[in-house]
């Protein structure tokens, strides 16, 4: 029986002293989502990478508004929407005991402006997203004239920039005729 004892003391602590002391995790640890909304661009990436449909955006065009929401209840904590935010606005904590007594304390909401079309003044993107893709157009090197230029055309809806494309682009006819002449010579 002594021995046993000495084994048992030789070896240390078998179990943890969890609920009366903090509990240590890994560094690959997946716990808890963390939401930067001052970092988030709305462009509903983790929304669409989320198996669990934990992930929901709704976009109201009247009031001009992206609602981004998070239910902690259906998260799995896979890591699809740390992996494919570009600005690293979601991110997985350490923080695992997220057990509450009010169902609401589960969700994590935000909420996005959006940018209004220059031509029809209809809502279409988030004005984080529209600025996000002009300031690495810029860092990619844009010049100081296309900067006004490409602001126009961010800030027109891809329906407006679709009617412009066609009522300006002459060529589109020409090259419809260029494509045909070529295959009236092959013929």
């Amino acid at each position: 029986m002594f021995k046993l004892l000495k084994t048992i003391a030789k070896a240390g602590e078998s179990t943890t002293k969890y609920p009366f002391a903090p509990l240590e995790v890994g560094d690959a640890f997946r716990g808890k989502p963390e939401f930067e909304p001052e970092q988030c661009i709305a462009c509903a990436a983790c929304m669409r990478a989320c198996p669990a449909n934990a992930l929901i955006m709704e976009t109201n065009e009247q009031t001009g508004i992206r609602r981004w929401q998070l239910s902690l209840a259906r998260c799995i904590y896979c890591g699809r929407c740390e992996e494919v935010c570009p600005t690293g606005a979601l991110k997985l904590s350490a923080e695992f005991e997220l057990a509450v007594t009010n169902k609401a304390d589960l969700y994590q909401e935000a909420e996005f402006s959006l940018s209004h079309c220059l031509a029809c003044d209809q809502a279409f993107a988030p004005k984080k997203a529209v600025q996000y893709s002009l300031d690495l157009l810029i860092q990619d090197g844009l010049g100081e004239s296309q900067v006004e230029q490409w602001t126009k055309l961010l800030n027109t809806c891809p329906e407006c920039r679709r009617k412009q494309n066609m009522l300006e682009g002459e060529g589109i006819l020409q090259g419809h005729m260029l494509t045909q002449e070529f295959t009236d010579e092959r013929n």
